[in-house]
């Protein structure tokens, strides 16, 4: 059974950085795309950045040059490291993993909130 952990999330300032992790059971994080995704309160969870198997990376607009996304094959977890946070990074962060052939596995997300 495939399952993913998110943790890292809390209370920061803007301009502060936040690391999330998202540790993986039942699957290869190195086999397949992970991906994270957030919601803002009140608003549909959108898409937030990826890594496939190769390696590459992927972002939104809203993200990019602010956020990475890497992975440590030896603990079969996926990173999102966070700089530079603003007010409306404040979302729950979700992971999820997809596996063409049997489908999508979500993490039950964690709370990031930038507040000062």
């Amino acid at each position: 059974q495939v399952q993913l952990v998110e943790s890292g999330g809390g209370l920061v300032q803007p301009g502060e950085s936040l690391r999330l992790s998202c540790v993986v059971s039942g699957s290869v994080v190195d086999e397949y795309t992970v991906a994270w995704s957030r919601r803002r309160p009140g608003k549909e969870r959108v898409y937030v950045g990826r890594i496939d198997s190769g390696g590459i990376t992927d972002y939104s607009e809203a993200v990019k040059g602010r956020f990475a996304i890497f992975r440590d094959n030896g603990k079969n977890t996926v990173y999102l490291q966070m700089n530079s946070l603003k007010p409306e990074d404040t979302a729950i962060y979700y992971c999820y993993l997809l596996d063409p052939e049997k489908g999508t596995y979500w993490g039950q997300g964690t709370q990031v909130t930038v507040s000062s």
